[in-house]
């Protein structure tokens, strides 16, 4: 919980930028409130000990999320480094999984695709690194690779290659340029995890031709 959540205060900035988010910004509240609630959900604890501690867990999921408007169910794995910009409706559905260092900007949804034939009740896998713009809808059983960018209002319902650009209702891969230029983090510099998808943009070329014939 506590290596997740320092992770998490230091795409905030320094120390004191770090005690500010966390004393005032309700979407640290969420963020701080989620980390509790996943190691209470994950962590092996005496079930005497662990049933208060879920009753303790609820009621500041509550709190947090009617202060925040931002929902992050301990059941969906969420990686470290997670960044809130701006506080409004976000939404991630219990059945999604998120990588490290995502950013999610107010009005995203991340859940599970209902209604219809299409009905299903697994959610998306967002890799790492992964900038989702304002107003971003991310559905369905289906995986988005890392360092992908999606733009503001996109709905994505279907998988999305590393490093791709997508925009648009239904949304298409406009670039392979990637989020890079939109996620930063202490130690990016020497990722080498970083360094490798980095390494990859000057093939991104072919890959976006590949994947816009198959659309």
């Amino acid at each position: 919980m506590f290596p997740n959540l320092s992770e998490d205060l230091r795409r905030y900035g320094g120390a004191s930028a770090r005690v500010k988010a966390l004393l005032f910004a309700p979407r640290v509240w969420a963020i701080a409130a989620y980390r509790f609630s996943r190691w209470v959900h994950c962590a092996p604890i005496p079930f005497l000990l662990r049933f208060p501690l879920k009753i303790v867990a609820a009621l500041i999921a509550v709190g947090v999320d009617v202060t925040s408007s931002v929902e992050l169910p301990p059941q969906a794995p969420i990686g470290p480094g997670l960044f809130i910009p701006h506080t409004g409706y976000v939404v991630i559905g219990s059945t999604s999984e998120i990588g490290h260092h995502c950013t999610l900007t107010q009005g995203v949804t991340v859940g599970h695709r209902a209604g219809g034939r299409e009905q299903s009740f697994a959610g998306p896998v967002i890799g790492n690194r992964v900038y989702l713009g304002p107003g971003a809808v991310v559905l369905g059983p289906i995986k988005v690779g890392d360092d992908v960018l999606i733009g503001a209002n996109a709905v994505v319902t279907r998988s999305v290659p590393s490093r791709a650009v997508v925009a648009g209702n239904p949304a298409r891969v406009i670039s392979m340029k990637g989020s890079f230029a939109l996620i930063s983090y202490d130690g990016m510099a020497s990722d080498p995890e970083r360094a490798a998808s980095l390494s990859e943009l000057d093939t991104e070329a072919v890959k976006l031709i590949s994947y816009q014939a198959k659309s």
